[in-house]
């Protein structure tokens, strides 16, 4: 099962980092270039334990949809997700959110597996682990956009 670890550095409070990746708003602009947007259960705001969003985008050239449940949030350490559907075989994202001193380490562990045998493990071996690399990239690189600035706010604070 291919597995991702990424840290990125956040110069900002860990509970800013921590509710804005669990922000929907903030999630679908991170992801804008693929159209993704929340079709089905938590649509607007902040995600919570036991909550479950199905989010529909645009990624190699196919419309998917994909319905992920929140199965662990302890503010501001911890946000697990699973995958209940959608094109993978299975999909676990672990957020691990460390404070230090100048700032904090958002911690991405990600596993999945992919579907279709031998022909899946091709296409994820000379392709698809680092599309998925990328697009935690781009995710973090908006969220580290907005903590470290006010733009934060206008997200949290209404």
């Amino acid at each position: 099962m291919p597995k991702i670890h990424l840290t990125t550095f956040i110069g900002a409070a860990a509970e800013v980092v921590f509710d804005l990746s669990r922000h929907i708003t903030l999630y679908k602009e991170s992801m804008a270039p693929y159209k993704q947007e929340a079709v089905a259960g938590t649509r607007f705001g902040l995600i919570e334990k036991g909550d479950t969003v199905t989010w529909r985008s645009h990624h190699l050239f196919k419309e998917r949809l994909q319905r992920v449940k929140y199965i662990e949030l302890q503010r501001p350490d911890v946000m697990i997700e699973v995958q209940l559907q959608g094109d993978l075989a299975s999909l676990r994202h672990e957020h691990y959110f460390k404070s230090i001193d100048n700032g904090m380490l958002l911690i991405d562990l990600l596993e999945f597996e992919m579907p279709y045998g031998s022909l899946g493990r091709l296409f994820n071996s000379f392709y698809f682990t680092g599309y998925m690399e990328s697009l935690l990239h781009r995710r973090n690189e908006t969220i580290k956009r907005f903590a470290e600035t006010d733009r934060w706010k206008k997200i949290l604070i209404k």
